[in-house]
């Protein structure tokens, strides 16, 4: 049996939770066709996927307050030729890599987790905090009527810097020793692709447009093998966690779809399915 490990990476509330529970309720209930199809889990706890996939059913954002700390979830597909891949999904806060671009550091259990041969980058498509100007910061404000005092120096945090750089940072440190492992599979993930699709742009697009830095990392890195996906694990809108939200009109339309998993829209190099299994199978160095 081949055996291939995935890390999923992303800053916080990037959507890795998100997808790990419509995978998993897409593997379990075989609502649709998919490439690859659950076999067994061999490391994790079912409970806690079953409570993720339950709050993605119910169209109930996921409670990020009680997914603290690192799960690591190990299973194996299989595809129709009755192969295995086992798959590794490290469930790790956003808060993790988000310490490796601003600390330079990580724990000695994700730094194992981060030495796959495949790499999901989730990135939140509809959060992308893009680069500024002061001038324009300047001008903006004098519009808006506020007053500019440019005496006072502005600290500056690792935090503040644009999305791209941080995203490039964190892909330069997986190529650093201790993480570095040669040559790997990227998969490219832009989540909340609902939010977006009305742009007009195919996800490689977005990620030139939106994101050019990256791309540019990406495209002279020799090290990346990369694909780049949209995806709408959610489907729209779902209801909030917070004391006294009202329920959303969106997310009741999404529970009363006959299939759960028909939610999912998967966009990329492949036409539009709800598999997906598929960034997985091509991680998995099945597909060329």
């Amino acid at each position: 049996m081949n055996e291939h490990s995935v890390v999923i990476i992303g800053l916080p509330g990037s959507g890795k939770t998100t997808f790990l529970a419509a995978l998993w309720h897409l593997v379990t209930s075989r609502e649709v066709a998919t490439l690859l199809r659950f076999a067994n889990l061999r490391v994790g706890d079912a409970t806690h996927l079953n409570a993720i996939a339950a709050r993605w059913r119910d169209a109930v954002e996921q409670d990020r307050t009680g997914l603290t700390g690192t799960r690591l979830v190990s299973m194996n597909l299989g595809d129709d030729t009755g192969q295995q891949i086992r798959i590794s999904f490290p469930d790790v806060p956003g808060e993790a890599y988000r310490r490796i671009w601003e600390d330079r550091e990580c724990s000695p259990a994700v730094a194992d987790l981060l030495q796959a041969n495949g790499v999901m980058l989730f990135i939140h498509a509809d959060t992308i905090r893009a680069p500024s100007w002061v001038v324009d910061e300047v001008d903006l404000a004098r519009k808006l009527g506020l007053e500019v005092d440019q005496n006072t120096p502005v600290s500056w945090h690792p935090r503040l810097a644009p999305t791209q750089v941080q995203l490039v940072g964190l892909l330069q440190s997986l190529l650093a020793s201790p993480l570095d492992v040669g040559e790997r599979r990227l998969a490219v993930l832009f989540s909340a692709w609902d939010k977006v699709d009305a742009e007009g742009l195919d996800p490689n697009s977005f990620l030139h447009q939106k994101l050019p830095l990256l791309a540019q990392y990406l495209r002279q890195s020799p090290k990346w093998l990369t694909r780049v996906y949209g995806i709408s694990a959610q489907g729209g809108d779902y209801d909030s966690v917070e004391v006294g939200a009202l329920p959303r009109e969106e997310a009741e339309e999404l529970r009363n779809l006959d299939d759960a998993s028909t939610r999912i829209k998967l966009v990329g190099p492949i036409p539009a399915t709800h598999d997906l299994t598929e960034p997985l199978t091509w991680l998995g160095g099945s597909t060329s």
